[in-house]
């Protein structure tokens, strides 16, 4: 069995390796056959095995062909990156180990409590011991801690949420902006606070949550009778990866006893960049940062990071030991699943150890600092088209445009610009998604890929171009 596994494994690294370097000469998507669709679809259950070679060919041949396109330099969608061949390589091996990394004294979980500290310095947040876990996202690292915002806001109130739930407190009041993620209307709905409890706080120009705005919010929920809680302040949307300004948001927070949570799902790791840094500024003081080493690092999915100021509100909110389960080992910090929802929990900090450890700080800022710089090239590349239109300032590695040939009135431009992204992805040479600011179709650029060059944003902006173009000649036959 060990050459038979032997064998299965050198031919799985030839097939990834192959895999990886063909990806830049290939379309960067292109729809399934339906056919192939279909297959997997509608694959029947094996009644006997089959042999690892067997399985290593039917992955090469009808898996792979089929990629989602985000490990090409030219894949600009959503927020998705490539994988670091660091982490590639990780992930088998703890694969192979398999421990579960709820606690105990093994070398995963020590190796995450140095990866969490390894993330917090890196955004220069404070972490204190045991002050945050891995997840699988930034959506459940939304959900652990709002979980210990509630729980404080609660307590403090002379009410224990943990055993009596919401009944009988004033209602919890949230405070976002129209840029915040869903997740965090995910998170008050799961937790019970309902989304009506979210209050939608006006933006500046720019995307950015008003600090007057909320100032005036909470005022009016204080007077109704309410318990305001909780601001969710962003470090980079995901529409224009716009940085809320976290001082006066803090000094609000820090005078008004509210949890200041910042979503940095994305953007956080943009701090890294000196030439963006100062947007950062007034991150290290908020009570919570959640972000995805999976997004801009590179880190195989799934890995996102719960990072909190005081580490006793998320095991004052999560911890329930059975007694089966009792060790106070590695400095007293107890199990990780004391800290979250999880109890069985995947190896994830190796391949986040091995992606970081393999750049370095300087190697991540480095990439970190290309990324906003194209981003900044290709706003000045749409400013200059007179058939383009840039739609917000380029803060870190987010552009939002739209394609805007003369001629068309404004419903018109919605109707080109909401099918330009699809068009563009048909071509299979560059993929870009849509969004809606203000009002407005947009095509939205995200640069998360160092590999990316000033030539890829040239094939971009002719692929917007072109298929612009005729679309627009199809909407000049319709009228």
């Amino acid at each position: 069995m060990p050459e038979y596994f032997r064998e299965a494994a050198h031919a799985t690294a030839d097939l990834v390796a192959d895999y990886l370097e063909q990806v830049p000469g290939k379309p960067v998507w292109q729809p399934m056959d339906p056919a192939a669709r279909q297959a997997l679809l509608e694959a029947p259950l094996p009644a006997e095995g089959r042999a690892l070679a067997e399985l290593l060919a039917v992955i090469g041949a009808e898996v792979m062909p089929a990629p989602m396109g985000n490990g090409h330099p030219r894949f600009f969608g959503w927020v998705n990156s490539a994988p670091a061949p660091a982490g590639v390589l990780a992930t088998l091996a703890a694969a192979a180990m398999n421990p579960s990394s709820a606690g105990g004294d093994h070398a995963d979980v020590h190796l995450e409590r140095a990866v969490v500290r390894w993330i917090a310095e890196l955004v220069d947040f404070p972490h204190p011991p045991g002050g945050g876990l891995l997840t699988s996202g930034t959506s459940m690292a939304t959900i652990v801690c709002l979980a210990a915002a509630r729980g404080r806001a609660a307590r403090r109130a002379g009410h224990d949420v943990r055993a009596d739930g919401l009944a009988g407190l004033p209602p919890l009041v949230g405070y976002v902006s129209g840029e915040t993620h869903s997740c965090v209307r995910k998170a008050a709905e799961l937790l019970g606070l309902g989304s009506r409890q979210l209050r939608t706080v006006a933006t500046d120009a720019e995307g950015r949550l008003d600090p007057q705005a909320l100032r005036a919010a909470v005022a009016a929920d204080r007077a109704a009778g309410l318990l305001p809680f909780l601001v969710v302040a962003s470090a980079g949307t995901v529409n224009t990866g716009a940085v809320d300004r976290f001082e006066p948001i803090a000094d609000l927070c820090a005078e008004q006893d509210l949890w200041l949570h910042v979503d940095g799902a994305y953007g956080a790791f943009g701090v890294l960049d000196p030439s963006i840094a100062h947007r950062y500024a007034g991150l290290e003081r908020a009570d919570s940062l959640a972000l995805d080493p999976h997004k801009w690092l590179g880190v195989p999915v799934d890995c996102g990071c719960a990072l909190v100021r005081d580490a006793e509100e998320l095991r004052a909110t999560f911890s329930l030991v059975p007694s089966y389960l009792r060790d106070e080992d590695a400095g007293g910090l107890g199990w990780f699943s004391e800290y979250g929802t999880e109890q069985t929990r995947p190896f994830r900090s190796l391949k986040v150890w091995a992606t970081i450890a393999h750049r370095g700080r300087d190697g991540i800022a480095a990439d970190i600092a290309h990324c906003t710089r194209l981003a900044r090239r290709l706003g000045e590349l749409v400013e200059a088209d007179p058939q383009l239109e840039l739609l917000a300032p380029v803060e870190t590695s987010i552009v939002a445009f739209r394609a805007r040939p003369a001629g068309l009135d404004e419903e018109a431009l919605n109707v080109l610009n909401q099918a330009l992204p699809q068009a563009v992805q048909r071509g299979g040479q560059a993929f870009v998604t849509g969004t809606v600011l203000a009002g407005r179709e947009a095509v939205r650029a995200c640069l998360l890929n160092a590999t990316t060059t000033e030539a890829d944003l040239a094939v971009l902006l002719a692929e917007v171009r072109s298929a612009a173009c005729e679309l627009t000649g199809r909407l000049s036959t319709r009228q």
